[in-house]
């Protein structure tokens, strides 16, 4: 495989911003040669990208639209992926823009997945005055390792290569780390982790991943992420579309794992646990059946009604172990239901949470960092949808009840630890490709989550 060839050296192009309204006053200065280039169509609107060439032919200034509001990044991402190799720099920053900002949204942009396909040319480098590079780096390569695991296909990221990724991460900024794998997982105390991931090949077994990192007395911070490599749905299988993109089902322990890594580089001020169950719900003779009836880590028994609801069956095991660990504020993430992307499509994650000054300060942290969330109720009338005739509870709700994103919630709610609990039912995936944003692996609400725990405990 031949390396990408490096960025040209040389003086850097200007990356013109400009805000719909602004276009006129540009039109009236600007050079008549680069008004024509621009073109009439130009306004200014969110993500339109002019290049104008020089008399060589190589890009001699470059036009941004920032459309109504100059403060929200989104154009630098489709800036990312409209420009050639080469270096760029941002001639000023627009009224409302925040460098950092900026500076994240282009670095987002950049993201390709390249571990089977290289690309050919390299990337472009934006030099943004006034964003720190640490900072900048610090979020984008956290998301580049979320979407890197999303996007690998199952039969290079199994549970064990999702170990190995968590083990890494700890490596590298000194966390504790402790694994329970495979049968071990009955003696201590997981065993409806161990019933969703008992059928898959060996080399495969469910294992229950734990980092730990900070102080003890600081403020304990948990993460949970559902860590599924592969869902076929069990012996309640999926058909072939729904099945296509089940790589993606451990998408909950890579935001896990890239939320823990933004907050190690920052070294924010916490003790920080990262829980992960990472199984296969693989179909084979040990396969938990309809109907079977489940331990958990409470001392709940819960009812098999399908086992496609796998993933509330982990993370229920992995909330009680969270709530051992006394945390003053326990945040999963999973990529649990359908119902969630037909509430809410595929660009907007619902979480829940009955605490309203968490609720506020997620807001306000996906606002500040254009990470957008929506909060949904825990409407308490869909509980009884969860009711079983033979055990506490069961995985699959009532059908009166429709509600799939909110009973989910509910199951999990029974787990949860007391305290501030937030729970986000994201997709972790980009149907459409666009420029800057590729189809494939995608990151919903940690850099929300990022931003509210900055805020909190920064």
């Amino acid at each position: 495989m031949s390396e990408s060839p490096s960025v040209a050296e040389g003086p850097s192009v200007p990356v013109i911003a400009l805000c719909e309204g602004e276009s006129e006053a540009w039109r009236a200065t600007a050079p008549p040669l680069e008004r024509g280039l621009a073109g009439p169509d130009f306004r200014g609107r969110t993500g339109q990208v002019v290049i104008v060439p020089g008399p060589d032919g190589a890009p001699a200034r470059v036009l941004l639209g920032l459309g109504l509001a100059p403060g929200d990044p989104a154009a630098f991402r489709t800036l990312a992926g409209r420009l050639p190799a080469g270096r760029f720099r941002l001639e000023g920053t627009p009224g409302g823009l925040a460098p950092l900002d900026a500076a994240i949204a282009f670095a987002l942009g950049l993201y390709r997945f390249e571990r089977y396909r290289r690309r050919e040319t390299a990337p472009p480098t934006l030099e943004i005055q006034g964003a720190d590079p640490a900072a900048v780096a610090g979020i984008a390569d956290a998301c580049a390792l979320a979407r890197d695991l999303i996007n690998t296909p199952a039969n290079d990221l199994g549970p064990a290569e999702l170990e190995a990724a968590a083990r890494d991460l700890a490596g590298r900024f000194g966390a504790d780390i402790s694994v329970i794998c495979g049968d071990d997982l009955l003696a201590g105390g997981y065993p409806a982790v161990h019933a969703v991931g008992r059928a898959a090949a060996a080399g495969r077994e469910p294992r229950m991943i734990e980092i730990t990192w900070g102080e003890a007395g600081r403020p304990h911070v948990v993460l949970v992420g559902k860590g599924v490599v592969f869902d076929t749905g069990g012996l309640d299988l999926k058909p072939s579309a729904s099945m296509r993109l089940m790589k993606k089902d451990m998408g909950g322990a890579a935001h896990a794992l890239a939320l823990g890594a933004m907050i190690l580089q920052a070294d924010l001020p916490i003790r920080l646990s990262i829980l992960v169950p990472a199984v296969e719900n693989a179909v084979s003779g040990g396969a938990m059946r309809p109907g079977d009836v489940l331990s958990t880590r409470k001392g709940l028994t819960v009812e098999v009604g399908n086992t496609d609801a796998e993933g509330r069956l982990i993370l229920a095991d992995a909330l009680t172990r969270a709530g051992e660990l006394a945390p003053d504020l326990t945040l999963d993430l999973a990529t649990l239901t359908g119902a969630a992307r037909v509430a809410l499509g595929p660009q907007l994650p619902p979480f829940f949470t009955d605490d309203e000054d968490l609720a506020a300060a997620i807001e306000a942290g996906a606002r500040r960092a254009f990470d957008p969330v929506w909060r949904l109720p825990l409407w308490k009338g869909y509980a009884a949808s969860l009711e079983s005739d033979i055990a506490d509870l069961k995985n699959d709700p009532d059908a009166w009840a429709q509600a799939g994103a909110m009973t989910a919630a509910l199951f999990l709610q029974k787990f949860a630890p007391p305290g501030p609990w937030a729970h986000f039912d994201i997709y972790a995936w980009n149907p459409r490709g666009q420029p800057g944003s590729p189809a494939g692996g995608e990151t919903h609400a940690i850099r929300a989550l990022f931003a509210m725990l900055q805020d909190r405990y920064g």
